[in-house]
């Protein structure tokens, strides 16, 4: 197997691992934060290994070796704005619904752990889109 289809795969592997990581530890501290239990000493750890694969998400797709290729750029940097604008909302407003309000801690868990996941990952994106538009700038004018 060629060693940048090895690498493409691990890129989208780490991806799939990043945000099922996130789902799940952002479902054990909404359910932790609805049965009233304490998690924090978790909280710091947790979110500094979705962090760290988030960056190594948009290490690899910069070097076009992960699951956001070319194409999805823009999408992914689209999706990654929502995410992170939902998990502000969600975190600064108490918003519910009265049959469903033991499940907004969980969803907006949720977002704010699949969001510390996502972060680092766009912000990589983004300055590779930022240095491909000024490559291409440069090569019209000059």
């Amino acid at each position: 197997m060629e060693m940048d289809t090895m690498m493409k795969k691990l890129g989208s592997w780490i991806f799939l691992i990043g945000v099922c990581v996130a789902l799940l530890v952002g479902f054990i501290f909404g359910l932790g934060e609805t049965l009233k239990t304490n998690l924090t000493s978790w909280v710091s750890p947790l979110s500094i290994v979705l962090a760290v694969l988030g960056f190594l998400v948009g290490v690899f797709s910069f070097f076009a070796l992960g699951a956001i290729t070319q194409e999805r750029v823009p999408t992914f940097l689209i999706a990654s704005l929502i995410l992170v604008a939902l998990a502000v909302f969600t975190s600064t407003t108490t918003w519910t619904v009265y049959y469903f309000k033991d499940l907004a801690p969980i969803f907006s868990s949720i977002t704010k752990y699949l969001a510390i996941f996502v972060a680092p990952a766009a912000l990589i994106v983004i300055i590779r889109a930022l240095w491909d538009t000024t490559q291409a700038k440069q090569l019209i004018q000059g």
